[in-house]
């Protein structure tokens, strides 16, 4: 798997926590900055440029570390083909996994402890999407990304198979 991973300056210190634990588990990991604390980059050019390299199929998946998670989530779920995720802890991570396919996922700097960060990046890293559910409910997840996938490009004014 290959993620790339960014911050801003408020996200910095668990982006690096976060990076430390991907590296443990042997992840390739492009780190696009901030590459130090005081480093002024704003979130939303960070994002837009992690979230592109998920959209265009470069990375596998990306994790974003802002204040709150929120900017770098809006940010990136603008692109067709991303979905980011906020997730304050571990249950939301897997449901953001099992339940929305999300393949960005948002932390806060400002308010996720980076003992909460590990687990929250083990769940999101170790489910599957439509895992844990019954058959009928994973056709229905599985249906519903076609229909998202539509939805993107209708409101892109692309065609489906564009």
């Amino acid at each position: 798997m290959n993620i790339a991973i960014g911050c801003d300056a408020y996200g910095y210190a668990l982006k690096e926590v976060v990076k430390q634990r991907l590296a443990e588990r042997g992840i390739c990991v492009e780190d696009l900055g901030v590459h130090e604390e005081r480093e002024t980059r704003a979130y939303y050019e960070v994002a837009f440029e992690a979230a592109s390299r998920v959209a265009r199929g470069e990375v596998d998946r990306a994790v974003l570390v802002c204040g709150t998670g929120m900017g770098m989530a809006i940010v990136a779920n603008k692109l067709p083909g991303v979905y980011a995720a906020v997730c304050e802890n571990r249950k939301a991570a897997e449901h953001a996994r099992s339940i929305n396919n999300a393949n960005v996922l948002t932390l806060g700097g400002m308010v996720t402890p980076p003992e909460t960060a590990g687990e929250i990046l083990d769940a999101w890293l170790d489910t599957d999407f439509a895992s844990g559910w019954e058959p009928s409910i994973q056709d229905f997840l599985c249906r519903s990304m076609a229909d998202i996938r539509a939805l993107e490009h209708a409101a892109s004014g692309l065609k489906p198979d564009a």
